[in-house]
């Protein structure tokens, strides 16, 4: 690992949760400014780690630090990113000043309006804190207190701020989450008593390597990997998503979706792989065909969909296919891919899920089918919904088009059938993207909606960087795959598997 004379990841984890707590002593007047101060502070504060980082070797651990925690124990506090946790960290704080200044009024409809939001901004921002942390963290179970403390601001932000339903989607959520979390510290703790020991002993790059006993690694690899799934979220432990998302606020649902839910892709990237490498390639063939059926299943349940939110929601779970899918396809291309894709990914739902809340909070209602003719009524949000769909059904042109193309070229090369059979994901999403933009935007005005107003300044500051992200990374996808693509290779090295080329004959690749 490559450290740095500057703790910067170390103040990206700090800053948002000293403007978490600043928040509890300002003025409650005050707190909108304050918390997008603060997270506009930590963008400029990623840009700046950015500059800090060699693109280079974005396949090495760089930006690192190591302290010990629980030296006892073998805990330490060591954090670094290579080229994919800094581009996620990126994403991450990004995002969240969006979030916020989408906010703005999200919750002004509320009793002591001004005290709920200062509550809601203060989750958000320590939320942001663990986020960064976790795609930092370089010790197994410094991670894992992370991926469990995730959960807790998430749990009062659908939990407090949320519909009808909020509560019993909160407690779902919470379940699946833990459930899943605590049979992977069963691991945890059975991954540590097989490595070195000492007061480093949870340091990811102790555990990378080691001799372990098969059956042992096989039965690890399963309690990280359904953690990791149930977190994506993956087939068939989805079923939290839908609800969380009805549920949440539109930029909880953000947050859950486009951010937090990648860290169980990273997982499977940044520790599935490197810790079990055998037991990677062994299940790999089933994973892959779970991949393929989250990709059809999520699309085909997106396309039934009456509840706006709950279709974004599963058009993620259709996406998360596609990631996983590229993860255990072992070639180059597709992790690569699939690193993009979660990127993307993040920018196009968070574009759907924030446009999809300012259209809800104008009619009071998330049902498709209380909208249409909006296209003459609200041109701006009509236009960049389309958009933000488009990216999301991988129209060529925008971001999410070059990471999909990736893993599917990648995927092919090594696995022509599923590759294939994926690809119907394409067709169903441009089936559940033109549906609903057709029946929520064209046609007549059927529900007395003309006098709609359509984006304001504030709104559209919102869209506007998520959308230029997408056309950017469309069109000019090279820096972002510079961060990426040394990374898969190492990943490759690590499971111990030959890479295919993109363009090789397939027929020998598919039987290894």
């Amino acid at each position: 690992m490559m450290s740095s004379s500057f703790p910067w990841l170390t103040a990206l984890i700090v800053l948002p949760l000293l403007g978490a707590v600043a928040l509890w002593v300002v003025p409650a007047g005050r707190a909108r400014a304050v918390a997008l101060g603060v997270s506009l502070l930590e963008l400029a504060l990623g840009v700046a780690a950015l500059t800090a980082f060699d693109v280079a070797d974005s396949g090495a651990v760089q930006l690192s630090e190591v302290h010990g925690w629980i030296p006892a124990f073998g805990v330490s506090y060591a954090v670094g990113v290579d080229g994919v946790g800094l581009i996620l960290v990126l994403m991450s704080v990004l995002i969240v000043p969006l979030v916020v200044l989408a906010a703005w009024r999200e919750q002004g409809s509320l009793t002591v309006a001004t005290d709920q939001l200062r509550r809601y901004l203060a989750l958000v921002l320590l939320l942001e804190a663990f986020i960064v942390a976790v795609f930092a963290a370089r010790d197994v179970f410094f991670f894992y207190v992370l991926f469990e403390a995730m959960l807790i601001p998430v749990y009062f932000m659908i939990g407090l701020f949320g519909g009808a339903q909020r509560r019993y989607a909160a407690v779902k959520f919470l379940l699946y989450s833990l459930t899943g979390g605590l049979i992977m510290l069963v691991a945890v703790i059975a991954l540590y008593l097989q490595g070195p020991g000492g007061p480093q002993g949870f340091l990811t790059e102790n555990l990378t390597g080691l001799t372990l006993d098969p059956t042992a690694e096989k039965l690890m690899f399963c309690a990280f990997f359904l953690a990791f799934a149930i977190k994506a979220p993956m087939f068939p432990v989805h079923t939290w998503l839908p609800d969380a998302a009805q549920q949440a606020p539109a930029g909880t649902s953000t947050l859950l979706v486009g951010v937090l839910d990648k860290v169980g892709t990273f997982g499977m990237l940044t520790l599935c792989l490197p810790l079990f490498p055998d037991a990677s390639r062994w299940a790999a063939p089933v994973i892959i065909v779970l991949a393929v059926i989250s990709i059809l299943y999520g699309a085909l349940l997106a396309i039934g969909q009456k509840d706006l939110m709950r279709l974004i929601a599963y058009t993620s779970v259709s996406h998360f296919g596609f990631i996983v899918l590229g993860i255990f396809a072992f070639t180059s291309t597709s992790i690569a891919g699939s690193s993009f894709y979660m990127v993307n990914h993040g920018l196009s739902t968070a574009a759907l899920f924030l446009i999809a809340g300012f259209l809800v909070a104008r009619r009071g209602s998330q049902q498709i089918a209380d909208f249409g003719g909006l296209q003459k009524i609200v041109p701006v949000l009509a236009g960049t919904f389309l958009v933000a769909g488009l990216s999301a059904l991988s129209l060529p042109g925008l971001s999410t088009f070059i990471s999909e193309f990736l893993v599917l070229v990648g995927t092919f090369a090594r696995h022509p059938a599923a590759s294939i059979v994926a690809s119907l994901g394409v067709v169903l999403a441009a089936v559940y993207v033109l549906w609903t933009y057709q029946r929520m935007f064209t046609g007549p005005d059927k529900h007395g909606l003309a006098g709609m107003p359509d984006a304001v300044s504030r709104e559209k500051w919102v869209i506007a960087p998520l959308l230029g992200l997408m056309v950017v990374f469309g069109f000019v996808p090279g820096p972002a795959l510079d961060l990426v693509r040394p990374p898969a290779s190492v990943s490759l090295e690590q499971v111990g598997v030959q890479d295919v080329p993109a363009t090789a004959a397939t027929e020998e690749g598919s039987d290894q």
